[in-house]
């Protein structure tokens, strides 16, 4: 379901899928090829969401923002290209930059910064106002940085977008 929220609408891509059973709400912006599979939420209700392009957020995932106050500088979410958010991670009001891969149930909170090229495990906290530098596996709850990643790890990155792209395709036939 794509709906506005106040005044914003919602500005989906032509080639982007965002699947019946997802919603994206308000102030959120999906690039080219890139996929919302069921169940995952994209609500800008209070700042805004931009996904890039090739990036796929699977299934349960919930992306949302913060707004500013005496608690908060107010965060929007920022999602770079070639992205992969693993089933039911939630990206709340953070930056994830290009060539990374959320895994399954991982939480990324606000303030937080992930840079290009990175792995998250499964089931990883990032905490507040957390920077994951470019090139590392980070595991954990807190997440820590373990090892470089191998260079078929890097490649796996863009394999694992382009994948998402190609289902997508299946789909929108």
């Amino acid at each position: 379901m794509i709906r506005n929220f106040e005044s914003y609408v919602p500005k989906v891509h032509k080639s982007a899928y965002v699947d019946e059973q997802s919603s994206v709400i308000g102030n959120v912006e999906i690039g080219e090829d890139s996929a919302m599979w069921p169940h995952s939420v994209a609500r800008g209700d209070i700042n805004p969401i931009i996904i890039g392009k090739r990036t796929n957020v699977q299934d349960g995932s919930v992306l949302h923002v913060t707004h500013k106050s005496d608690y908060s500088q107010g965060f929007c979410v920022e999602i770079g290209n070639d992205v992969t958010i693993g089933h039911s991670v939630i990206v709340h009001a953070c930056h994830i930059a290009d060539r990374v891969l959320v895994g399954m149930g991982s939480i990324i909170l606000d303030g937080s910064s992930i840079e290009p090229d990175v792995m998250i495990g499964a089931g990883s906290l990032v905490s507040p106002g957390k920077i994951l530098k470019s090139g590392y596996l980070y595991l954990g709850s807190p997440v820590k940085q373990v090892r470089e990643l191998t260079e078929k790890e890097r490649n796996f990155l863009l394999y694992s977008a382009k994948g998402y792209v190609d289902l997508k395709n299946r789909y929108i036939i």
